[in-house]
């Protein structure tokens, strides 16, 4: 009989990729409906409703294993959650994707979260290295288990999409891609823009583009930024870059454009792990990240000197002439992603029976 595990979200694509390609290893159970609890929710999981200590009071499962979704908790309602599992004797498996919230500005929330459930967990997981140690440094775990983080974009479409670039990439422009979709906390784009701007300029056949959603550049956006508005459209207006407006991507879309990139630049002042950087890799888009967090850990990237406190301006232009001259490929092939699954399957498996047990 398989496992049957509460994954928190088990509708997120990293959850899904956590199981066997051609399926069995441990059941997971649907996303319940946040407006019909009874109900599986399918693409709708937030509010995530297993986190409701009085769903997991209830609930028929074997092991709840939390992922994302606990942002907008109470501390003391996750203590009950973690309290209604040790009372019924469920294990708790929590990974730590995030040691600092891109969404949040000052870090203090998380942290509280933090530290209610990596003491409680009966096992830890995370993604790299760098985030085992922190993890040892902040709270004395020393059993934190890395695992890498599987493909993000589904193995057909990368393989065509790797395809497609091979065949013309020596017919196209380079192309720089800068994404600051709707300003996340982390994001600092209008410091490393006018490097980016500078830097690719000097580069014979090299484009820049910007991407925004909306609500961060239309006058009447939720999250408009009038700084950063004014200064793409006057550097689009004078042709040092292409800019792009538009709502939320589908996946269908947001693989199209990230595949369609030379380099895509991660514009962060803070963070860890990054899902961004993984569908990267899957389409064999080379990505320059910042120094903050342990991205350069998760695979191979070029990095440039950034976090809270300074930015490398210098760094970040050797990265881009970097990777236009030497066209580095730091993808993963599709069959590096499908062994690469199998292996991050099997070890979760074996992890849910060792709590078991």
């Amino acid at each position: 009989m398989s496992t049957l595990v509460a994954s928190v979200p088990s509708g997120h694509v990293y959850v899904r990729h956590l199981s066997p390609e051609q399926g069995g290893g441990p059941e997971r159970l649907p996303d319940p409906d946040p407006c019909r609890p009874t109900h599986p929710a399918g693409a709708v999981w937030w509010p995530p409703v297993m986190l409701d200590p009085e769903w997991a009071a209830r609930a028929d499962f074997d092991v709840f294993h939390l992922h994302f979704g606990f942002d907008a908790c109470d501390p003391d309602r996750l203590a009950d959650l973690v309290d209604v599992l040790r009372s019924r004797g469920k294990p708790f498996v929590f990974t730590v994707h995030d040691l600092r919230n891109p969404h949040h500005e000052d870090p203090g929330a998380h942290e509280a979260h933090l530290d209610v459930l990596v003491p409680a967990a009966d096992a830890l997981v995370t993604l790299t290295p760098g985030a085992a140690a922190e993890i040892e440094r902040r709270w004395g775990r020393d059993d934190t288990v890395v695992l890498p983080h599987p493909h993000v974009v589904d193995l057909p479409t990368m393989a065509g999409t790797q395809d497609r670039q091979a065949q013309r990439h020596a017919s196209r422009l380079f192309r720089v891609g800068l994404h600051v979709k709707s300003l996340r906390p982390s994001m600092d784009p209008a410091t490393i823009l006018p490097t980016l701007v500078e830097t690719v300029r000097g580069l014979p056949g090299a484009v820049l583009q910007v991407n925004a959603h909306r609500d961060v550049l239309d006058d009447d956006g939720a999250r408009r930024d009038d700084d950063l508005a004014a200064y793409l459209r006057a550097r689009a207006d004078a042709g040092d870059l292409e800019l792009h407006v538009h709502d939320f991507l589908s996946d269908e879309e947001l693989w199209r454009y990230l595949g369609s990139l030379d380099v895509s630049v991660l514009p962060y002042r803070f963070g860890t792990h990054s899902g961004w950087l993984e569908a990267c890799r899957d389409l064999g888009t080379t990505v320059v990240a910042p120094t903050c967090g342990f991205f350069a850990e998760q695979g191979p990237v070029l990095s440039y000197g950034h976090d809270e406190s300074s930015y490398d301006a210098d760094s970040l232009a050797t990265a881009i002439r970097t990777a236009y001259d030497e066209r580095p490929r730091l993808g993963a092939d599709v069959e590096e992603r499908r062994a690469q699954r199998r292996a991050v399957a099997d070890a979760h498996d074996a992890l849910y029976r060792s709590v078991l047990r």
